[in-house]
């Protein structure tokens, strides 16, 4: 369900960490589909794009990383972003928002669907427990 402003008594947002394994190689090492999830996930969450996506081929840089795609899109609630690892068939995404509410099944759902993914492990953390309700100065 979209939600339409960053405002909380609580916390200032929240943060949804996904790691994905056994995903599709194919799915993984596709550039247009990292892109697509960059354009349709901000709009079906209700979030407003700041920017086009960026998404960036990462050379393999060392025996740890084999080199995949990294996106990432701005939006006016925080960003977006995803990394992929065809060769380990596992995905890395951070959807930080000042959004309070995420339905983090849905986010979920959706990145398990595009990249045909076969375990999900899900961190989350509340962002800005203090912040403070009023400017300060």
């Amino acid at each position: 369900m979209p939600m339409n402003a960053c405002s909380s008594t609580e916390n200032f947002g929240e943060h949804v960490m996904i790691d994905g394994y056994g995903g599709d190689p194919e799915r993984l090492n596709d550039k247009d589909l990292v892109m697509l999830s960059l354009v349709e996930l901000p709009h079906q969450l209700g979030m407003k794009r700041l920017s086009d996506p960026l998404v960036l081929e990462a050379q393999s840089n060392n025996a740890k990383d084999p080199g995949g795609w990294s996106g990432i899109v701005i939006i006016a609630e925080s960003h977006i972003s995803v990394h992929t690892f065809p060769k380990r068939k596992f995905v890395s995404i951070d959807v930080y928002t000042c959004m309070n509410g995420l339905n983090r099944d849905f986010i979920k759902n959706y990145f398990r669907e595009i990249f045909k993914l076969e375990d999900i492990e899900e961190n989350f953390v509340r962002r800005g427990t203090r912040y403070p309700m009023h400017n300060l100065c």
